[in-house]
């Protein structure tokens, strides 16, 4: 009698690792891009929390802050260091989620009287496709290029 072989031959072994890469090479693109998808949203939730920040610093204190270093954590909140937001954020420029965050406050009459904040992507086409600005009136814009500025679209 001939003995009956368990398992698997090369074939279908071949066939099985053909349909994973059928379904990896489907996949992959989906994930890279949801990731990107997801560092936007979170680039537009940062600078909504600064623009927050911003008001509530102004409220206290006059004016609006030189710098993100400004806003920063502290155990006992003064003008220098208002503990508005994390420490992450509070360098000037701050890298969140695949993109940069810079500050630039504008003085006026010796006090900072408005602010713009822009974020970029720290890799184009990678991290992020668009570019977000926004200033003291709150209004957050896009720019498909990368760099945002007061002229580009508002988001809806």
């Amino acid at each position: 009698m001939k003995k009956k072989q368990h398992g698997f031959s090369l074939i279908e072994l071949l066939i099985v690792v053909a349909i994973i890469l059928i379904i990896a090479a489907i996949a992959i693109p989906n994930l890279l891009r949801a990731k990107m998808a997801a560092n936007e949203a979170s680039a537009v939730a940062t600078l909504r929390t600064l623009n927050t920040s911003a008001v509530a610093y102004s409220t206290t204190y006059g004016a609006y802050p030189t710098n993100l270093t400004n806003l920063g954590p502290a155990s006992s909140p003064t003008s220098a260091t208002a503990d508005l937001i994390d420490s992450v954020l509070a360098k000037d420029p701050a890298t969140k989620s695949g993109y940069t965050f810079t500050w630039t406050g504008t003085a006026s009459g010796g006090v900072i009287a408005s602010y713009s904040v822009t974020a970029k992507p720290a890799t184009q086409g990678v991290t992020g496709q668009r570019g977000f600005f926004t200033d003291q009136s709150g209004v957050i814009r896009a720019d498909v290029g990368g760099t945002a500025s007061a002229t580009s679209t508002p988001l809806s």
